[in-house]
């Protein structure tokens, strides 16, 4: 077997290849090969014919079984008369052109008229709304205002005015397309693309509608409440389907994406579905042990702080914490222990943290030392 004649070498796949992975490879090869994409190559074209050969083959169950028992010789004899490469089962013949035509022009060669694309869908909007901690945690009904494009209720979204109808567009004949063909060493190759003039309606206003100028809608602030479900967070999106803008000449309506921006908490922050925060406690407290009160998002809670409770201790709350979104249960809020040294303390409470020390056996600096530190370097 020659190299030529290896179908599965041409196209770069394995034996066992699938039709998918077949075609994938036919079509990329096809990109590379076209001599259109190669005008300097004077191999390009029978390179190209050749991996249409090996593609119009493999992509037939029949026809690659009959090239995997008897080689190119097989495939040729089952024609009854030679191979043709562009025949009723070749990737140019019933329906596999479109494959090709796909894979240089995203579109449709149909030698027959396509229906006209009909009124676009309306523009996708954006908008941002700013909400705070606690409604971010469990969720509000926020109110929110867009000033957008709308169907005209005057024409009823047709751009004509009231009494008049849209016509066929002059341009493209109520297609809504416009095609373009030319010539290859393949035949024609048609091109199409959607109406300038009707913008892929089909139809063109001759009459316009005075409140919308024929456009069909008009720029009009609507509000509306948005269900802000409990769990978001800082930069969460929303997606509000039909909410966006009015299609052209009744076309459907865009969707809206409503940003979401939370006001920071002035004690709580937030991990996950955790709530994060610190308390401040005296030395005396931490030492022996205290209740204090802490104002959570569910209310005031009762801390206890156990005797002997070091800095960085942390208290766990269960459940008090964010509700997983779009699930059930909630996070905990876990309160970190901070331990306050004094700083400026009195005669009297110097001499009983001294007495302390003493009892304790911890050795600390001598009276006044820090004064006569202060006195020394005054004098240097």
């Amino acid at each position: 077997m020659a190299a030529n004649d290896d179908f599965y070498a041409l196209l770069g796949v394995s034996k066992n290849a699938s039709p998918d992975e077949i075609k994938k490879a036919y079509l990329r090869l096809a990109r590379e090969l076209h001599p259109d994409a190669n005008p300097d190559d004077p191999t390009a074209e029978e390179r190209f014919k050749a991996v249409n050969l090996a593609y119009e083959t493999l992509r037939d169950p029949e026809r690659r079984r009959q090239y995997d028992m008897f080689g190119p010789a097989g495939r040729r004899g089952s024609g009854g008369g030679g191979a043709d490469p562009f025949g009723a089962g070749s990737p140019f013949g019933a329906g596999g052109f479109g494959d090709l035509f796909d894979a240089f022009f995203g579109g449709s060669s149909g030698g027959g008229a396509r229906a006209r694309t009909g009124p676009r869908k309306g523009e996708d909007a954006e908008a941002t709304i700013v909400i705070d901690f606690a409604e971010a945690v469990f969720g509000v009904q926020h109110e929110i205002s867009v000033r957008l494009p709308q169907t005209c209720e005057t024409c009823l979204g047709t751009g004509a005015r009231p009494g008049t109808t849209p016509v066929s567009c002059r341009e493209c004949g109520g297609t809504g397309e416009l095609r373009r063909v030319r010539q290859s060493f393949l035949g024609q190759m048609v091109t199409a693309t959607p109406c300038h003039r009707c913008g892929g309606t089909g139809e063109e206003v001759t009459s316009p509608c005075a409140d919308c100028r024929g456009e069909g809608r008009k720029r009009e602030e609507r509000s509306f409440v948005v269900d802000v479900p409990a769990g978001v967070d800082e930069g969460s999106t929303l997606r509000l389907p039909g909410r966006g803008a009015g299609g052209m000449r009744g076309g459907p309506p865009g969707d809206l994406y409503v940003h979401l921006r939370v006001r920071p908490h002035t004690v709580l922050t937030r991990s996950g579905t955790d709530l994060l925060a610190v308390v401040h406690v005296a030395m005396t407290q931490a030492a022996l042990g205290v209740t204090v009160p802490f104002a959570s998002l569910d209310g005031e809670e009762e801390l206890i702080i156990p005797s002997g409770t070091q800095s960085g201790r942390e208290i766990r709350l269960r459940s008090k914490g964010v509700p997983i979104l779009q699930g059930r249960g909630r996070g905990d809020l876990i309160v970190s222990v901070v331990v306050d040294t004094p700083t400026d303390v009195s005669k009297e409470q110097d001499d009983l943290l001294r007495r302390l020390a003493e009892l304790r056996g911890e050795p600390v600096a001598a009276p006044d030392a820090g004064l006569m530190s202060k006195l020394r370097g005054a004098f240097k």
